[in-house]
């Protein structure tokens, strides 16, 4: 499957989209350096996300990416698969249900699917919708990363 995107109109179009799949995002590495830095702004340094040398003799063969940076992931893969023609903003209201099945080895390709599991509307005129996204690894039989995102989006 490559790339494929949803476009609709306005933020209410969603309530009649539920059980809809909304598409697949591209792949996007996730390297050492992209790794290392999220070390950084963490402050998480454990050996089996940095230290690379260590990490080649540990439980997964090499260094793997933080579960929170795979989670961190969702957002701009998401921005890729669902586009509005009209929306004043987007408001990333939580997270339901999310697991971590497989490592995220450093140098693969991750990439979203994600598909309508929800939609209502809230006060102030906006949608909440909640999205079941599915992160896989590319080549890997099991997904990195399940989660289901709830957003909430406003016209103005």
């Amino acid at each position: 499957m490559t790339h494929s995107s949803t476009t609709i109109s306005h933020p209410k179009d969603l309530l009649t989209m539920v059980g809809d799949d909304l598409g697949t995002s591209p792949w996007v590495e996730v390297g050492q350096d992209r790794i290392n830095l999220f070390a950084d702004a963490t402050g998480d340094h454990q050996w089996i996300h940095v230290d690379v040398e260590r990490a080649k003799q540990g439980p997964f063969g090499g260094p793997i990416a933080h579960g929170y940076l795979t989670l961190s992931l969702l957002i701009p893969l998401w921005s890729q698969i669902l586009v509005f023609e009209e929306l004043g903003m987007a408001v990333n209201y939580g997270l339901n249900k999310v697991r971590f099945p497989a490592p995220v080895p450093a140098g693969s390709r991750v990439r979203v699917t994600a598909s309508l599991a929800g939609a209502e509307e809230v006060a102030g005129g906006g949608v909440q919708a909640t999205i079941d996204a599915v992160m896989e690894l590319e080549g890997a039989p099991k997904p990195v990363c399940i989660a289901q995102m709830v957003h909430r989006y406003y016209k103005d």
